[in-house]
């Protein structure tokens, strides 16, 4: 599988866990899944639109996938406080942030540094 590919997979993944925990939010309640709907529903179409552009450099491709880990493991530490009353693992909310962040500025310093043909 390209890394592509694994960036629209998992992009599909996160709209589909945004869009569920936007419903539960909603219907059950839940502190935790408000965040977590956000999260997955803003991160899943940056995410399908790096697979669709296709990075030709492999930096930006890292920086997607750095972001992309970020996001799942954000929301996966959400779901398991909501559902299993504990988190993912330790400092699982943190790193995945921090990993967001990572991602994000990445991508914007290499989107200023590469020259696209």
């Amino acid at each position: 599988m390209t890394a592509a590919r694994l960036l629209a997979a998992l992009a599909g993944l996160l709209g589909a866990a945004g869009v569920a925990a936007a419903a539960g939010s909603s219907h059950a309640g839940g502190a935790l899944l408000g965040p977590l709907a956000l999260i997955a529903l803003t991160h899943a179409p940056a995410l399908l639109a790096l697979a669709l552009y296709r990075p030709a450099h492999r930096d930006m491709l890292t920086a997607a996938l750095v972001l992309a880990l970020g996001a799942l493991t954000f929301c996966s530490d959400l779901a398991a406080r909501h559902f299993l009353g504990a988190p993912l693992f330790s400092f699982a909310a943190p790193l995945g942030g921090m990993l967001m962040i990572a991602g994000w500025l990445a991508i914007g310093l290499f989107g200023v540094l590469r020259t696209h043909p």
